[in-house]
């Protein structure tokens, strides 16, 4: 007879519930994101609040601003008051910014929405990936946070079908209006979400861990060693010690380009896909297309790390990317733009998510989450210059390099990332090349 009893039915069903249920808030946190980017060609060519491409750019980097914002405090902010408040006010916050948005009379207000909608965004699905990695069937930790990550595109495509279906009949306010019914969705949260087994453990609530953990059927978690400021600045030195800071410097730079490459096109796509010549509706397409894409590309990137290394799979998906990008720029017919679009975001959206395993793998173990944490905050950074930086090209009257400059940002995040793997070729990984990472956008 075994010693440990088989997972019940019930026990299987509630940790489903629990990715369930973030995985929906990670859809709203899509629909979010990418609805400022389907809406933004109806608000540019009706002039609302006399907007000009530059100010558009402009607002589009208020709200990964503030995802930067969000992303860096989640983790003290979880610390204190658990995930489960944190999910719960997060949903809450982006949704209620929504509102702001929606009944904004002025440009300003309009943007102080999309701030504060980008620290809630900013800050979910970090704290989403958490959660679902407490509550995982062992061994499966890695394929549900895959997962979790494909809700982020479905409300991408969510968010493409919004814009077309209620502009033309309600206004541009109306898209942003359906953002605000995530609110809905808290009580269910309230309810029916169990509290972070990791946050749980910390805090010295064992008892109350362990009986979560055994209705649930899951592992409970190990007291994480506490760290100390000097613990946590001396693990940020090692990224440059004993010649490692220029592998660091690579890494950092390739996760700029690359999260400016991602950031740029998801705000700027459907309103260059405009100047090319493509009518509103057909533009729109290209979203759901493009996130289409990024689904596959999520579920088909890891398998292709593990068999040809994550190093490898991201220099050449950044290859693929910006040639795809680049040819985006060039009026094709639909269908093929419709099939480059695809491929695009297949390689897009997953190339970013090898660097920061190719990171991982090449860090040791202690040191691992400081490493990525950190490549992870400097793309940030390029993140919020993406969106800027399409506002300004267009507002130049250069819309026709927009799709060229976020193609040599893939092809400086390719350059960078090989150069990394290259000088680290002839050293041993210090981690698991199957690493159960993912982090987030």
């Amino acid at each position: 007879m075994s010693s440990s009893p088989a997972p019940s039915a019930r026990g299987s069903k509630l940790a489903l519930l629990v990715v369930g249920l973030c995985w929906l808030a990670v859809l709203f946190d899509g629909l979010d994101m990418f609805i400022y980017g389907s809406v933004l060609p109806h608000l540019l060519e009706t002039k609302t609040f006399g907007l000009t491409p530059d100010q558009a750019g402009d607002l589009g980097s208020y709200a990964t601003f503030g995802m930067l914002v969000g992303a860096l405090t989640a983790g003290t902010v979880a610390d204190r008051i658990g995930r489960k408040q944190l999910m719960i006010g997060c949903v809450t916050l982006f949704s209620l910014a929504s509102g702001i948005c929606a009944i904004s009379g002025s440009l300003a207000v309009f943007g102080l929405g999309r701030t504060l909608a980008g620290v809630g965004l900013g800050g979910l699905l970090p704290t989403a990936i958490s959660m679902v990695s407490d509550y995982a069937k062992g061994g499966r930790a890695a394929l549900t946070i895959g997962l979790l990550m494909t809700a982020h595109h479905a409300g991408g495509i969510l968010s493409a079908y919004v814009a077309k279906w209620l502009i033309d009949p309600f206004g541009w306010r109306s898209a942003f209006w359906v953002c605000v019914l995530p609110l809905l969705f808290v009580p269910v949260l309230l309810k029916l979400l169990p509290e972070s087994l990791s946050f749980l453990v910390a805090k010295g609530r064992t008892e109350e861990a362990g009986a979560l953990a055994a209705r649930y059927e899951v592992e409970l978690p190990a007291v994480a060693a506490k760290t100390t400021t000097a613990d946590r600045w001396d693990a940020l030195l090692n990224l440059f010690r004993g010649g490692e800071w220029l592998q660091t410097l690579l890494y950092w730079l390739a996760s700029f380009g690359g999260l400016l490459l991602v950031y740029g096109v998801a705000t700027w796509l459907p309103t260059l896909m405009r100047t090319e010549g493509y009518e509103l509706a057909n533009a729109l397409t290209f979203v759901v297309v493009f996130n289409l894409g990024g689904i596959v590309g999520m579920l088909v990137a890891g398998r292709a790390a593990d068999r040809f290394g994550a190093p490898r799979i991201s220099a050449v998906w950044f290859a693929l990317t910006a040639v795809g990008v680049y040819l985006l720029s060039v009026h094709m017919p639909m269908g093929v733009t419709t099939v480059v679009v695809f491929l695009t975001g297949v390689f897009l959206n997953s190339a970013q998510t090898m660097i920061y395993a190719t990171v991982a793998i090449r860090s040791t173990p202690d040191n691992r989450a400081t490493a990525v944490g950190w490549t992870s905050g400097m793309g940030r950074f390029g993140a919020v210059f993406g969106p800027w930086l399409g506002g300004q090209l267009l507002a130049a009257g250069n819309g026709d390099w927009g799709f060229t400059a976020f193609a040599l940002a893939g092809v400086s995040s390719m350059v960078f990332i090989g150069i990394a793997a290259l000088r680290s070729a002839r050293q041993p990984q210090a981690g698991n090349d199957r690493e159960e990472l993912v982090v987030a956008h």
